[in-house]
C-alpha cells in the first residue's frame, strides 16, 4: 500500500503506511528502506541514513537498501569507506544486470561511480525497459505521424516538468521565443503545474503554444494530445530526472524522439532518436555510450540565457580587481573602477528588434570602499533572480565583498558553488594540495548541504591542510549566487561531475573555471563549456594537469588578471552565451534532423556542423565583435591562439 501511495505522489500516505508497518513488524527491513528513502526526497538525510542501516541489519544483502545509502553518504561527503563501498557498488550492478533485473542505482546517480559506460547504459536501458512495461498495460495501438511539414512548418515538443524556477529554465527559457517561426512552430509541454513565477510565465507567453500536462496525469492521454498536435520531434528535457514522465515517449507519440539538455546521460531507450550534444561532451569515439544517435551543435549543446537574466553583471564590474589581487593592498584597493568600454558591452533589450541600431544604454558609479556605499544603477532584478533587469527604474545593487561571506581581504580565493555530492576524494586531495602550494590561498564552498561541511573539513585535515584555508558559505537565491561569483578568484570545477548550470554561472560573473576532461556526459560539458568561450588552457586531462594550472594562476598575478579579463570579455565575443545564435543553430539541427527522416535515410549520427556560420548580429547579447565565420574556423583560430602553451600547461600527463 505505502508503495502504491508513493507511486501517486502520496508521499504522507505513504509514510504513514511504512512508519505502521515498522510499527507491526520492527525487524520488516523492507519497510524500514521504504522509510528511508521517503527522508531521502525530503532532504532528510540523517534520518534516511538511520533507517537504510537498520534495513541493512536486518538484511544484510539488501542491494537496494545499500546503494541507497551509499548515495547518502555521497550528498554528505562522508567517504569512511569509500572504495570498499564503490566497488561493492559496482560488483551489485554487475550482478543485477547480468541477471537482468532492474539496477539499485538510478540512472541520474550512475554518474558518481565508477562504473563505466556499458553499465550506466545497461541501467538506463532497463529503466527504459521498466516504462515499455508500464504503458504495454495501456494497449493502445501505435500512432499514426505526419508526413510532411505544417504550413511548411516544422512543429517542435519541449517536454519539461521544469518550466518554473529551475536551472533548466534559468538556461533556456528564451529558446522557445527565439525559434525562427516561418520554418519552426514551437509547442511547450508542461509536465508540472503552474509555480507562478516569471520563469514559467515567460515560457507560457513565449512559445506558440504552451499545454499544461500536469492536467492530463493519464500518460495515455498525455501522448493522444501530443500526436493529435502532429509533433514531428518531440524534445526530452528531463531523461531520469525528478518529475520526468518517460512513460509518454514510450508511447512514441512522435516520429522522432531526442534528448536535450535536462539529463546528462543516456536514456539507453529504444524510442529515444537522437541526443543533442556536441564534439567535446560527446566525441565520437566514445558514442557506444549513448543508445542513442548523436546529433552535434556548432560549438556546444548547453546554453544559458544570463544575457537577459543578469545583464547587469556583465556590464558591471563591481568587485575592485585590486583585492582580488595580493599585489595590491590599502588605499590602491579604494580607487574607482573603471568598466570595460561601454561599446564592447552594449546590450540589446530582449523585445528590441534587430534593426534597432542604438542599444539601450546603462551606467553606474562603482567603488570599493572600506564602508560600501550604495551602488545606483539603472535597474538590477530582485535577489531572486526572476524579475527581467529590461525594464529601467531605479535600484540599489546590493554591495558585494569578500567581507559579506566571512572571506579574508587578501589572498587567492578558488571556489566551487556545486551540490557536495559532485564532490569525492581524489579531487579534494587535489585541491589540498593547490592550497599547500599556493601561500595565502582559500577553497571557498557552499553548505549544500550544511552536513557535509564537518566532513569536508575533516577529510582536508588528514590532507593537512591547517584550519581556516576551507570556508563554507550560505546557499543563496540566484542573482546573488551568480553575482558573489566575482568575489572568487578562480572556480574548481568538480571533474566527477561537472558544474552544468554553476559552470555557466561562474563564467557570466567573470570568473575564470577550471576543469578536467572526463568519459562521461556529464563530467565533460564544462569542458564544452570552456572551448566555446575560448578558453581551452583551462581544461585538463589529469589532476596533475589540474594542479598546475590552479597553482600556476595562484601564484602569478599577472596571468590571473589576463586570465580573468579575458574571460570578461569573451562573454561578449564567444558564442557561449549567445541564446539567439544558439536558437538558430538548434532549429537549423532539427530540419536536419527531419530531412534525414523525411528523404527515408535512417536515423545515424549528424556530425557535421559547417552548414551555417556565426551571423554577425549579435542581438540579445553585443554588438558585432566577432565577425562572421563557421564554427570550424572559428575552433581553427582559437587553437592557433593555444599554440604558445604556458609552462603550466604543460603537465605531466599521469598524476
Amino acid at each position: 500500500m505505502g508503495n502504491a501511495l508513493k507511486e501517486m505522489q502520496d508521499i504522507n500516505g505513504a509514510l504513514q503506511c511504512y512508519t505502521r508497518a515498522i510499527q507491526l513488524n520492527p525487524r520488516f527491513a523492507d519497510a524500514h528502506s521504504n522509510l528511508a528513502s521517503i527522508y531521502k526526497d525530503a532532504g532528510q538525510i540523517p534520518e534516511a541514513i538511520q533507517s537504510y542501516k537498520m534495513a541493512l541489519k536486518l538484511k544484510p544483502e539488501f542491494s537496494d537498501a545499500y546503494c541507497n545509502l551509499a548515495h547518502c553518504m555521497q550528498i554528505i561527503c562522508d567517504w569512511a569507506g569509500y572504495e570498499m563501498r564503490m566497488r561493492k557498488v559496482v560488483m551489485i550492478v554487475r550482478d543485477q544486470l547480468n541477471q537482468k533485473r532492474l539496477p539499485s542505482v538510478h540512472p541520474h546517480h550512475s554518474m558518481l561511480y565508477p562504473l563505466g559506460h556499458k553499465f550506466r547504459r545497461g541501467i538506463a536501458a532497463r529503466h527504459a525497459t521498466l516504462c515499455l512495461e508500464k504503458v504495454a498495460l495501456l494497449k493502445k495501438k501505435a500512432y499514426r505521424y505526419p508526413t510532411g511539414l505544417a504550413n511548411g512548418r516544422l512543429r517542435i515538443g519541449y517536454v519539461s516538468s521544469d518550466y518554473g524556477n529551475h536551472p533548466t529554465s534559468h538556461l533556456m527559457q528564451s529558446v522557445p521565443g527565439l525559434h525562427d517561426t516561418s520554418r519552426i512552430e514551437v509547442f511547450c509541454y508542461g509536465l508540472s503545474p503552474n509555480d507562478g513565477t516569471s520563469f514559467r510565465q515567460k515560457v507560457h507567453a513565449e512559445a506558440e503554444h504552451f499545454v499544461d500536462l500536469s492536467k492530463y496525469p493519464c500518460n495515455g492521454d498525455a501522448a493522444d494530445k501530443i500526436n493529435s498536435d502532429g509533433i514531428h520531434i518531440l524534445i526530452n528535457m528531463n531523461g531520469y530526472t525528478k518529475g520526468a514522465r518517460n512513460e509518454i515517449f514510450a508511447l512514441r507519440p512522435a516520429p522522432l524522439q531526442v534528448m536535450w539538455l535536462g539529463y546528462p546521460g543516456t536514456s539507453g531507450a529504444d524510442y529515444m532518436d537522437y541526443i543533442i550534444t556536441d564534439s567535446v561532451t560527446s566525441p565520437l569515439e566514445l558514442a557506444e555510450q549513448y543508445s542513442e544517435k548523436l546529433a552535434f551543435m556548432p560549438y556546444t549543446f548547453f546554453i544559458g540565457d544570463h544575457c537577459h537574466m543578469f545583464p547587469h553583471l556583465m556590464k558591471y564590474e563591481e568587485v575592485v580587481e585590486g583585492l582580488n589581487n595580493p599585489l595590491v593592498t590599502g588605499k590602491q584597493a579604494g580607487q574607482v573602477i573603471t568598466p570595460i568600454p561601454s561599446t564592447e558591452l552594449q546590450l540589446f533589450p530582449m523585445d528590441t528588434p534587430k534593426s534597432v541600431g542604438t542599444p539601450t544604454r546603462w551606467k553606474c558609479s562603482i567603488e570599493e570602499l572600506p564602508t560600501p556605499p550604495d551602488q545606483e544603477v539603472d535597474h538590477v532584478p530582485p535577489a531572486d533572480g526572476q524579475e527581467s533587469p529590461l525594464h529601467l527604474r531605479p535600484y540599489i545593487m546590493p554591495p558585494t565583498h569578500r567581507s559579506t561571506y566571512g572571506l579574508p581581504e587578501h589572498g587567492i580565493i578558488y571556489c566551487n558553488f556545486n551540490q557536495l555530492y559532485k564532490l569525492d576524494p581524489g579531487t579534494l586531495e587535489c585541491w589540498c594540495k593547490i592550497l599547500l602550494r599556493v601561500p595565502n590561498s582559500y577553497v571557498w564552498l557552499l553548505k549544500f548541504p550544511a552536513l557535509g561541511e564537518a566532513n569536508v573539513q575533516a577529510k582536508a585535515a588528514e590532507f593537512g591542510v591547517p584550519p581556516g584555508r576551507i570556508i563554507f558559505s550560505s546557499v543563496a537565491p540566484k542573482e546573488e549566487h551568480v553575482r558573489r561569483g566575482r568575489v572568487a578568484d578562480v572556480c574548481l570545477d568538480t571533474p566527477l561531475c561537472n558544474g552544468h548550470t554553476t559552470g555557466m554561472d561562474m563564467l557570466w560573473s567573470g570568473t575564470p573555471m577550471i576543469t578536467m576532461l572526463g568519459e562521461s556526459l556529464a563530467s565533460r560539458v564544462a569542458a564544452s563549456q570552456l572551448t566555446t568561450l575560448g578558453c581551452p588552457e583551462l581544461v585538463a586531462t589529469n589532476y596533475r594537469q589540474y594542479e598546475e594550472i590552479a597553482v600556476a594562476l595562484g601564484n602569478n598575478p599577472t596571468e590571473l588578471q589576463a586570465m580573468r579579463q579575458k574571460v570578461r570579455l569573451a562573454r561578449a565575443t564567444s558564442p557561449l552565451f549567445n541564446i539567439g545564435t544558439f536558437s538558430r543553430h538548434l532549429g537549423d539541427l532539427y530540419l536536419r534532423i527531419w530531412d534525414k527522416r523525411a528523404r527515408g535515410q535512417p536515423n545515424d549520427h549528424i556530425t557535421s556542423t559547417t552548414q551555417r556560420t556565426l551571423p554577425s548580429d549579435r542581438l540579445l547579447c553585443t554588438e558585432p565583435l566577432l565577425e562572421a565565420v563557421s564554427p570550424d574556423e572559428y575552433m581553427s583560430r582559437l587553437m592557433k591562439q593555444q599554440q604558445s602553451v604556458p609552462a603550466w600547461k604543460a603537465a605531466p600527463s599521469n598524476f
